[in-house]
């Protein structure tokens, strides 16, 4: 890294200084060791397999992408797809599937399934059918689990592939989650092995009567475009259903109520654990646990919710302890509350976020009094409730065995420190490769307005008290994302707009995570006014108290949700907000999925004045401010249509207007060039609209 590189290049070039960083980890059954993936340098876009034994404590590197695969890295559709639900920037080897005693594991690479002893060291292609997608490596570690070309097929180590499940069909896939499954559900997969490695619980999905929508890229002409089944609002979704699917060839499908319940939430069979599903009912209120038996299909109930609003998906549940009781969550006195079998074992005012491990004891994150910070807790065999980390920040983790690896962002530096505890004593830390940035943020945390929001405020470094600041909002401000956390990198952005010249405000609003489901249930059927007010009250309530801040000159800027909230802005609060940029918003909602979408407003046949309070496009012709729309193209999860059709009715209403059109980007906008350009633009942009000098950039 040069000296003189700039905060834009150096956060292009370092993939927003993700690459080198240590993530995915896994830990041994026995707590011998710990795998994880890891790229050599914080600006090497290729990532590595990396095997740590604990008892020594030292690292070997198992599979380098660079010395195995001479082929260009070409991606199959499956996989770009899953890449853009993962929000996956980097390449090399982005995931693998070990055995639950980390003996082994498998990957993919350049469309190729490779085998990895993780005890040896020795790394082998097999001959597998390309290109191969999601390997899953059998319990004992004798053979792996692959898509290809939308079928399930299985291959020995010692080299017999074959197909389990296929249909002659394109549109009807084997093993494979369907787009709302992987983008809103937070189910990536779509199959799972028996505990004795005989057969597999698989997903059949049919698409074939999800409409079709076509991704485009008019800079090429010559170019097909790229067909998607997309379930949007009102719309039909994939029908999904689970067979347990035999190596002898058997095959039994799981009965249940599928009209009823037609959204598959998630899957579980484990050792010693019934083949359970999670199913829920499409307006999202109903859901039922079912345990399937693994002969003859038949499903029974385990457990039953509903609730009048929606029920929150909640990452790691079900599980199961080793003692066999469910471990699930309820909403109750205002709070997500963990329970195991029928009792809620954690207090009211514990909002949990995470099931992190169950086993003979239960591990799992959540906030408590201060939604800023995300800590790590466990319920012990006994139900002690205890928590494991200390330092203000935000915690996350990996458990196995006697093993737990701790993740922690915090304040003080930037980066993630990671640390492997064994017994609750640290054996090691995992070192990260990743660059430090060239600035350090400054922010002040705060409680802004009447509803105390979280606020976080960063002013230029050389700032002098007394000189006013035009204000530049920076949020997200909708469901899932808390922007305002206590961690250094989540503020490298902001600080770095703020260094242009600018007091930057981010502040999360109701709707967003962390402080318990009446708080995030506040946005239903009206997505835009809960979230507006609450970024006009945090600005107003912050300049209170700052008179530097001048509200004489206030731009706002966001992306996806945070994009559509900063068109919100200008269009509907023109007397507060005086420019907008509006990165890849979703400016109709009944364009956008079923499962997000349906969650918030409903069905659109139902409420449609939810879908009419919550749309940018009646709004139009109120525009009086200077905004600049960004969409890529490529984009297939808020497509591109939203920001053409919002321009179009700018330009039905004379109201003038910027686009700025990214070909070949999709919705997380990775490319280098673009990411760097897209942040010197958007200066340039503010201080135009803003009238203010023009400088140069660092």
């Amino acid at each position: 890294m040069k000296q003189t590189e700039s905060f834009p290049r150096q956060f292009a070039r370092t993939r927003k200084f993700t690459l080198g960083r240590p993530r995915s980890f896994s830990a041994a059954e026995d707590g011998s060791r710990v795998a994880f993936l890891r790229a050599r340098a914080g600006d090497d876009p290729m990532t590595c397999l990396w095997v740590l034994d604990l008892d020594d404590g030292k690292e070997r590197l198992v599979a380098d992408p660079r010395t195995l695969s001479g082929e260009e890295e070409e991606l199959s559709p499956a996989e770009r797809a899953r890449r853009e639900r993962a929000r996956e920037t980097a390449g090399g080897i982005v995931a693998y599937a070990p055995d639950p005693g980390l003996h082994v594991a498998a990957f993919v690479l350049a469309g190729g399934l490779f085998f990895a002893d993780l005890i040896s060291g020795e790394v082998r292609a097999l001959p597998a059918t390309k290109p191969a997608f999601d390997p899953r490596m059998a319990p004992l570690g004798d053979r792996v689990a692959y898509v290809s070309d939308g079928a399930l097929r299985v291959v020995e180590t010692n080299g017999q592939d074959r197909v389990l499940a296929e249909d002659a069909h394109p549109d009807v896939t084997w093993g494979l989650a369907e787009f709302i499954a992987a983008e809103e559900m937070d189910r990536l997969r779509g199959y799972w092995w028996s505990p004795d490695g005989q057969s597999l619980a698989v997903a059949r999905v049919d698409n074939r009567a999800v409409p079709v929508w076509h991704i485009a890229d008019p800079s090429d002409p010559a170019r097909r475009p790229q067909e998607i089944r997309y379930p949007a609002a009102g719309t039909v979704n994939s029908d999904v259903s689970l067979f347990v699917v035999g190596l002898d060839g058997s095959r039994t499908e799981v009965g249940w109520d599928r009209l009823a319940y037609p959204y598959l939430v998630q899957v579980t069979w484990g050792k010693d654990e019934p083949l359970s599903l999670l199913v829920q009912s499409r307006d999202q209120r109903r859901w039922t646990l079912l345990e399937a038996d693994p002969v003859s299909g038949a499903a029974s109930s385990l457990l039953e919710q509903s609730d009048p609003v929606w029920l929150e998906i909640l990452p790691g549940v079900p599980a199961w302890t080793a003692d066999g009781r469910l471990v699930f969550v309820r909403e109750e006195e205002g709070t997500r509350r963990l329970t195991i079998g029928d009792e809620a074992v954690t207090p009211p005012g514990l909002h949990i976020r995470r099931v992190v491990h169950a086993g003979n004891e239960v591990v799992f994150t959540a906030s408590e009094r201060d939604a800023t910070q995300v800590h790590i807790w466990r319920i012990s065999g006994d139900g002690e409730l205890e928590r494991l980390t200390e330092a203000p920040g935000v915690h996350d983790g990996v458990a196995g065995g006697d093993v737990l690896v701790v993740i922690s962002a915090g304040m003080e530096s930037a980066g993630q420190a990671t640390e492997v505890r064994r017994e609750g004593t640290t054996v090691v830390t995992v070192e990260s490769f990743a660059e430090r940035p060239v600035i350090e943020p400054r922010v002040a945390l705060l409680r802004a307005g009447r509803r105390e929001l979280d606020t976080a405020l960063l002013l230029p470094r050389d700032h002098t008290p007394g000189n006013p600041l035009p204000v530049l909002l920076d949020p997200y401000g909708g469901p899932h994302v808390k922007r305002v956390i206590r961690a250094q990198d989540a503020f490298l952005q902001s600080q770095w707009f703020a260094d242009q010249g600018f007091a930057v405000l981010v502040a999360d609003g109701r709707g967003t995570p962390g402080r318990g489901p009446e708080w995030e249930k506040a946005v239903h059927r009206d997505l835009a006014t809960p979230a507006l007010e609450d970024q006009v009250e945090a600005l107003q309530a912050v300049a209170e108290t700052n008179p530097d801040l001048d509200l004489s000159r206030v731009a706002i800027r966001g992306w996806s949700f945070g994009g559509y909230l900063a068109a919100l802005a200008v269009l509907r609060r023109p007397d507060v907000f005086h420019a907008a940029i509006v990165g890849a918003p979703v400016t109709d909602w009944r364009l956008y999925d079923t499962h997000y979408t349906e969650r918030y407003l409903g069905h659109p046949d139902e409420d449609p004045d939810a879908y009419r309070r919550s749309s940018l496009l009646e709004d139009a012709a109120k525009l009086s401010r200077p905004v600049l729309l960004i969409h890529g193209l490529a984009d297939d999860n808020v497509v591109v249509a939203h920001t053409l059709q919002l321009s179009r009715a700018l330009l039905e209403a004379g109201r003038p207007h910027a686009v700025l059109p990214l070909s070949g980007v999709t919705h997380m906008a990775p490319q280098e060039v673009v990411a760097e350009n897209l942040l010197l633009l958007q200066v340039a942009f503010l201080r135009e609209s803003l009238g203010l000098k023009r400088t140069e950039t660092g």
